[in-house]
């Protein structure tokens, strides 16, 4: 599965980091899911699309 979180959080000017505070993870934790090293719970996915202000099918999609 692939997502679009670093090209939403970017766009917002958001930091890894303060996305990272936002959802109450590492910043690490963020970089590994934009990475596709990490695939995050259904919560964190919500939580990021929440606070990316999109939909979660709009983050994530296959390849």
């Amino acid at each position: 599965m692939q997502n679009k979180i670093k090209e939403y959080r970017e766009s917002r000017g958001i930091s890894q980091g303060k996305l990272a505070e936002l959802c109450h993870v590492s910043r690490q934790t963020i970089n590994a899911i934009e990475n596709n090293k990490y695939a995050p719970s259904l919560q964190l996915a919500f939580d990021l699309a929440k606070q990316l202000g999109v939909k979660v099918d709009e983050l994530f999609y296959n390849k």
